[in-house]
């Protein structure tokens, strides 16, 4: 279950005070918080490809050279997705005889030859990008929503969703569907992958009637009350079905809140809520604080259905079934550069460049109160040399860094210093498939047009290199 812009601390269980997400808190009674999960960027698309290659965006290719260290993503305009290279989650459990299906957003390309069903799924029911608009059709057309590998509408159009109230059903929807997903497999008797990842709390923010003013935090907390009701309903079902002792169930978000985090690799743009559910398995109301990522439920899903990972490709994910404390490093890229590194309770940070001068002047800030004195800077300052290090154990909230002349900063140096020597070493980008726009290739007249009479006239071909000022 993949969230969309959920911040760590909004779940009651993490210390959210409204204690609205009575589900994801049970869900933690009945299961294991990860207190310590990051995410591979701290932007959608990226994170997503992370998530099913178990490797880092700067190797899959999710990311632009474009512009120094900066973040990209899949916009209706850009020409690239997900790499042919690259082999995903659902076809490697198709050894096993897994039937895979996603439900809500892919976000990893929206041309034909990038879709979920051309990368290893059986099934699909969501769409290629999130809900941005509604848009006028004669200069970008609403996204569309996809049945497999057939359009059924558009957003704001036959998928409504008012701007003004924030009203949708399409997490109503997307429920329904991963339930009726599961129960055919079950009767099927048939072992199965259910990727749920609905973004009802990305901007702009919507929920069914019956939640829609219910939250004290305003309709994003809506959003979420109805993704816990929902993510209720479905662990439900499971042990309705008999089945819930025999499926892992797991729980976190693509990168961190909106509204403050997103873009920055500081911990609110990538530590993420995280609880893992697997009854009779998972030992109830447990805890662990090693360090995870989103790339560990490649190897521990691999692990899970009895299948080797790929020995052709350097991944970054580990298998988390032994559920060990180890010292695992996570590191934070932003584009193709690696800005920190987290081994510990020590986190190292080697640029800490926090949104563009040149965006700040005409007043874009990326990164509203992720400003840190003496630490962040909004040019591109390297700190190779001399890392700004912090331990996050008592100070979460990089606030205070280390001061270079204590023994503790010498001793944290030696230590994550050949670990960031040895990953650079090793790494061997992918092709950045995000550098290339095309207004040509929007959603203009997606499989399934022309049955609903929605196909709109394809605009001529003028490619340009994509500008990313994130």
């Amino acid at each position: 279950m993949l969230m969309d812009d959920m911040g760590w601390g909004d779940l009651g269980v993490f210390g959210q005070p409204s204690k609205e997400t009575p589900n994801l808190d049970a869900m933690a009674a009945e299961g294991m918080l990860f207190p310590n999960f990051y995410t591979a960027n701290p932007l959608c698309s990226p994170s997503r490809a992370a998530l099913l290659t178990g490797r880092l965006p700067v190797r899959n290719g999710f990311y632009t050279t474009n512009g120094h260290a900066r973040n990209a993503y899949t916009p209706q305009e850009i020409v690239g997705g997900i790499s042919k290279d690259e082999i995903l989650l659902p076809k490697m459990l198709k050894k096993k005889g897994y039937v895979s299906k996603i439900v809500g957003k892919w976000h990893l390309g929206h041309r034909p030859q990038y879709l979920p069903l051309e990368n290893g799924f059986d099934e699909w029911f969501g769409a290629p990008n999130c809900h941005f608009g509604p848009y006028n059709s004669s200069i970008r057309p609403n996204i569309p929503v996809y049945n497999n590998s057939e359009m059924l509408g558009r957003y704001y159009e036959e998928f409504k969703i008012d701007i003004r109230s924030g009203e949708s059903n399409l997490t109503q929807i997307y429920l329904l569907q991963g339930l009726e997903f599961i129960q055919r497999q079950t009767e099927a008797r048939q072992p199965f992958f259910l990727y749920w990842a609905p973004d009802a709390t990305h901007a702009p923010v919507y929920a069914s009637k019956q939640f829609l003013g219910k939250s004290q935090r305003g309709r994003y907390g809506d959003a979420v009350m109805e993704l816990d009701h929902s993510i209720g309903q479905i662990l439900s079902w499971l042990k309705t079905l008999g089945i819930d002792n025999n499926t892992f169930v797991f729980f976190t978000s693509d990168n961190g809140a909106l509204i403050t985090n997103i873009q920055t690799t500081f911990e609110g743009g990538m530590r993420e809520p995280a609880i893992a559910w697997w009854p009779g398995h998972i030992q109830k109301g447990t805890m662990s604080f090693q360090l995870a990522n989103v790339m560990d439920l490649f190897t521990t899903s691999l692990a899970l259905a009895g299948i080797s990972p790929p020995d052709d490709r350097a991944l970054d994910g580990l298998d988390l079934t032994p559920v060990l404390l180890q010292h695992t490093p996570i590191f934070f890229y932003r584009g193709n550069e690696l800005m920190a590194v987290r081994l510990g309770q020590y986190k190292a940070h080697y640029w800490t460049w926090s949104n563009s001068k040149e965006e700040m002047k005409i007043g874009i800030n990326f990164c509203p109160g992720q400003e840190v004195p003496d630490v962040t800077t909004h040019d591109q300052r390297e700190h190779t040399l001399q890392p700004i290090i912090f331990h996050l154990g008592r100070d979460p909230g990089e606030k205070y860094p280390l001061s270079v002349l204590t023994k503790e900063y010498q001793d944290v140096l030696s230590w994550i210093s050949p670990v960031v020597e040895q990953h650079k070493k090793t790494l061997v980008p992918g092709f950045p498939q995000l550098n290339m726009c095309d207004v040509a290739v929007m959603n203009w007249s997606p499989a399934g047009c022309e049955k609903l009479g929605k196909c709109l006239k394809v605009p001529k071909s003028e490619p340009w290199k994509c500008d990313w000022p994130h």
